[in-house]
């Protein structure tokens, strides 16, 4: 199949840890890289975000970046993107009569409106779209208030991706069944969850140096929701404990290297952790390149990965990959990836005592944390890996495709409402 892959706002090939860089720019790239060992060819699309940018890079062999002009040539907050979203299916519409492709798939709700308006431009051949939301709306507005900064058209437009997708593809149960009440039909959502390169990411290999304190890492962006704060404030509940030989490592932030003094978000965190009286035991790395982070997991005892939400989470995947514990909010993606008493353990979110006990548990218990290590390997192995990911995103395709071949007369049936079972 000759794919086409719309992420607007996520390029594969930003460096992790800015402010609208984390999961999505890796599930793309990783994606995308497994179809194409599947034998497909891959074509992503995101928008251009420095004139300096070729038109077209390649990722790796059967999958090529294309650079689309949509507003200003410069960074743009993906929350301020949507005015370019017609410019971007603009130049979508012009790609795709000159190299028409089988299938489409959509990547956050932007990306979405884009695909499918430039998939009904004439002269276009009108190929089954489906879509992956990475984050909805509705979940943010609950969770973040009026510190949300989505744009207003949101929480009308992002459900009509929905409804109107050929096939949503959600990356957990949890975002399955918050679709199903905005009017998805579930008879058109597939659950196929993110992965983990088990190559890159894996026990064996070198460690980052390390002190003798008991270390914890964190990973992504420090946006609050992400919940970094929470975490250091767990740290402080530990040193009150009496256990000062414990270290936390935030990896993560808008730059890196020397920069990292100037980062507003370290800044803010750094402040936190001050106020605290734990400033001493945390320490800022700033921005790593993917391929850097398996080394910096390697040298944690723990992870822990504490959001307010989370659409899914590639961290924690990462972490048991690399043999790593995790100690995790009980949210989203969080629920299905790590098994609560097996591969970690899970916690309420904004719960700094929560956190703080779960730690503590693991400090006292060092077979289990090794046993949870195995266990975290294991799973990320039989369940997580990006070619069965791949697998099963394909299925999703042809389903999708088959369905349109056949005039899909379900759609018009059920059109806004949520009839038969979520696939998995």
């Amino acid at each position: 199949m000759r794919i086409s892959m719309v992420s607007e706002h996520a390029s594969p090939l930003a460096t992790l840890g800015g402010v609208d860089a984390g999961g999505q720019n890796v599930h793309v790239a990783a994606l995308s890289s497994a179809l194409a060992a599947r034998g497909h060819a891959v074509t992503v699309y995101t928008r251009r975000d420095d004139d300096a940018l070729p038109e077209r890079v390649p990722l790796c062999d059967g999958v090529e970046v294309v650079h689309v002009t949509a507003g200003p040539p410069a960074p743009v907050p993906k929350d301020e993107l949507l005015p370019h979203m017609g410019q971007f299916a603009d130049e979508l519409a012009e790609h795709w009569r000159a190299d028409a492709p089988d299938v489409i798939h959509s990547h956050f709700w932007m990306s979405g409106l884009a695909a499918l308006d430039a998939a009904r431009r004439p002269g276009v051949a009108s190929p089954p779209v489906l879509h992956t939301f990475h984050a909805l709306g509705n979940v943010k507005k609950r969770h973040q208030g009026s510190d949300d900064t989505s744009p207003p058209e949101r929480s009308l437009l992002e459900p009509q991706v929905g409804r109107e997708a050929d096939g949503v593809v959600a990356t957990c149960s949890d975002e399955a069944f918050e679709l199903i009440p905005l009017g998805v039909p579930s008879s058109r959502i597939s659950v196929v969850p993110c992965g983990v390169d088990n190559t890159l990411f894996s026990p064996d290999g070198p460690a980052e140096p390390r002190t003798d304190r008991f270390r914890i890492v964190t990973v992504g962006r420090l946006v609050p929701r992400k919940g970094v704060g929470t975490t250091i404030s767990a740290l402080a509940r530990l040193a009150a404990r009496g256990h000062d030989d414990v270290e936390l490592v935030v990896i993560g932030g808008s730059q890196g290297g020397d920069a990292v003094q100037t980062d507003p978000d370290v800044q803010r965190l750094l402040a936190h952790a001050r106020a605290e009286g734990v400033e001493h035991l945390v320490t800022f790395r700033g921005q790593l390149r993917h391929e850097e982070l398996p080394a910096a997991l390697r040298s944690a005892d723990l992870v822990v990965c504490a959001p307010w939400y989370e659409p899914f989470g590639i961290v924690p995947l990462e972490a048991m990959a690399t043999g790593v514990p995790v100690v995790a909010t009980a949210v989203g993606g969080l629920i299905d990836t790590v098994v609560h008493g097996v591969t970690g353990v899970h916690v309420p979110p904004r719960d700094a005592d929560a956190i703080a006990d779960a730690v503590e548990g693991m400090l006292a218990e060092p077979a289990q944390r090794v046993a949870f290590g195995r266990a975290g390997v294991a799973r990320a192995a039989v369940r997580y890996s990006w070619a069965k990911v791949a697998a099963d995103t394909e299925r999703a395709y042809r389903r999708a495709a088959r369905a349109q071949a056949g005039g899909r007369p379900e759609r018009r049936a059920h059109a806004g409402r949520a009839e038969g079972g979520v696939r998995r």
